[in-house]
């Protein structure tokens, strides 16, 4: 896999008010290699009957991911549904298109 692609991992620490409600705080935003690949037909079958909608899966270092739920790639937003490592060399993150502006 060569990781000719870049991607930007999103992230939003929660903080706490007064009264200790939750609320989103600073977003970071961190810019690394990956690789693209296309979601397999049977994955997208499978996930489309939970009513997911995958459509890419990139491939980057998995020390380099930190658990983040939304990227951007290609000026596009999308929300990761799923993670697979497939070595200690490369993390899988099967993509939806993110709705909304994140």
């Amino acid at each position: 896999m060569t990781f000719d692609h870049e991607v930007t991992l999103i992230s939003r620490t929660l903080t706490k008010d007064e009264i200790g409600n939750q609320i989103p705080g600073k977003k970071e935003e961190i810019t690394i290699l990956c690789g693209k690949k296309s979601v397999s037909r049977s994955e997208f079958y499978n996930a489309a009957t939970r009513g997911l909608k995958p459509v890419i899966v990139l491939v980057v270092h998995p020390y380099e991911y930190g658990g983040q739920t939304k990227l951007k790639f290609e000026g596009v937003l999308y929300k990761v549904i799923r993670t697979y490592e497939v070595s200690m060399e490369e993390l899988e993150l099967t993509c939806e298109k993110a709705i909304g502006n994140g």
